[in-house]
């Protein structure tokens, strides 16, 4: 049993994005040695990737070195290793959006949020594994061998998805920042199975041109990093260039304050309702342990009302706009892939193309109304808290039969699900292990567009609780 990934490069390879893009910046070590060391950790047995060209990897990293060496500094990111989810276009990759076949050469076209990395030379070390068209939250794809979480060497459990191979890259240490997408937990289910960070954007906030569709209502772009802090330096970097349409990373109105928010000034609201009930053993105990730290420093945690959060996830049960939007654009844009379609998403769809458009129809008026009135009753607070996903990662076994899957798959989604329908941005962030050892995950909700406020928020929670791997207590079990 392995306690990290070992390298014998040198110099000293920081862990976290924020230090790398430093040691870069210092002159202490290169783009290619950051580089080799990220593809040197890429662990096989753990199947995070779905496809990697290590020689242009090592051709970016030599571009950015060749940029900073002659003074031109493009970015935040620059010469960072960076995994990246297959529903997002990168030239050079084949996009398969989890299918068994390769999309139309149109998919392999880099939309706003990819344009955001290029322009920056940061480095694509590969495209990872994805449930097949992002419809589901365990990670796993019958098309091709599901990646193994890292934080159980004994039991073969899943990794959370969409995002499968996401957090797992992180991990592993094969990157540094992961991009990923979110329709109702596909970034945040996978940060907190992974014991990573993980941050949904408000939806329309960042462009999903291309990026394969799951959902046109909600679908959302969004990324995972070791700490808070790297997700920070991330989400400026990308926020400004995707909305600005521009290249300049200067000051611009809702950038984030990096200075540290006191939790004195903190008022947190907490909902008793659907967000805690029916959780793994360890999950409750571990989020409200952390909650009581940080009333103990100064933080208030107050109960709230928010019947909209069940009505929402009604209409989550009944298959909420997604189902009806994928299946629609199946038909018109993939029919061949609904021939091999995985089962787990087969069974999903089913009844989609029954429903009238009125009822569509009335489900979008639906969230937006109860979005509007759950913003009412959270907006004089900093964030909502709950635990991110109420389950342990099951093992492969528990979700080998249809009947399993269904039942582990709605209770991953349960929690995370209700950002998406009610139109909040939310961040996850880890707060310690369940009684099965696996890591726990805190989600902060926000009301939309208040993105860079909620990192703040997260950033402080971070700094009274400790990282990652102080919170987490022990090595990821490689």
């Amino acid at each position: 049993m392995l306690s990290a990934v070992t390298t014998t490069t040198a110099p000293h390879i920081p862990p976290t994005l924020v230090s790398a893009a430093r040691a870069l910046r210092r002159g202490e070590l290169t783009s290619r040695q950051l580089v080799s060391h990220a593809i040197a950790s890429r662990r096989d047995e753990l199947g995070a990737y779905r496809s990697v060209d290590d020689e242009h990897a090592l051709a970016q990293a030599a571009a950015a070195d060749a940029a900073l060496a002659a003074g031109f500094d493009l970015g935040p990111l620059m010469g960072l290793p960076i995994s990246v989810k297959d529903l997002f276009g990168v030239p050079g990759f084949r996009t398969y959006g989890g299918t068994p076949r390769a999309l139309a050469a149109s998919w392999e076209q880099a939309g706003p949020v990819v344009q955001a990395l290029r322009s920056q030379l940061g480095v694509v070390v590969g495209k990872t594994h994805t449930v097949e068209l992002a419809f589901g939250g365990i990670g796993t794809n019958p098309h091709y061998p599901t990646p193994k979480n890292p934080w159980d060497a004994d039991a073969a459990r899943v990794p959370g998805g969409s995002s499968a191979g996401a957090g797992v890259s992180l991990v592993e240490g094969s990157a540094l920042l992961a991009l990923g997408t979110d329709t109702a937990g596909s970034v945040r289910i996978p940060a907190s199975f992974c014991g990573v960070v993980g941050l949904k954007t408000t939806v329309g906030r960042w462009s999903t041109r291309g990026i394969v569709p799951l959902s046109a209502s909600l679908d959302t772009a969004g990324i995972l990093a070791r700490d808070v802090a790297d997700v920070a330096l991330a989400f400026e970097a990308i926020d400004g260039r995707v909305r600005a349409g521009d290249a300049s990373c200067g000051a611009r109105r809702g950038a984030i304050d990096l200075s540290r928010l006191p939790l004195s000034r903190l008022r947190l609201a907490r909902c008793d309702q659907l967000f805690w009930s029916d959780c793994s053993p360890g999950v409750v105990e571990t989020v409200d342990a952390a909650l009581g730290v940080l009333v103990q420093h100064g933080a208030d945690v107050a109960r709230v009302e928010l019947p909209e959060v069940e009505a929402a996830y009604q209409v989550f049960l009944a298959g909420g706009p997604v189902a009806i939007e994928l299946e629609r654009f199946l038909q018109s844009e993939l029919p061949e892939a609904l021939d091999t379609l995985d089962p787990n998403v087969r069974a999903r769809l089913q009844g989609a193309t029954t429903v009238p458009a009125s009822e569509y129809l009335q489900r979008l008026e639906r969230l937006a109304q109860l979005g509007a009135s759950a913003a009412e009753t959270i907006g004089p607070f900093d964030a909502l808290v709950a635990p991110t996903v109420a389950l342990t990662p099951p093992t492969f076994e528990e979700v080998a039969d249809g009947e399993g899957y269904r039942r582990n798959n709605l209770l991953a989604l349960r929690n995370t699900s209700s950002a998406n329908y009610l139109g909040w941005c939310a961040i996850t962030l880890p707060v310690g292990c369940d009684a099965a050892g696996m890591p726990v995950g805190l989600m902060l909700m926000g009301r939309g567009g208040t993105d860079a406020h909620l990192i703040e928020v997260a950033r402080a929670v971070q700094a009274e609780l400790g990282d990652a791997e102080t919170l987490l207590g022990v090595a990821p079990r490689l």
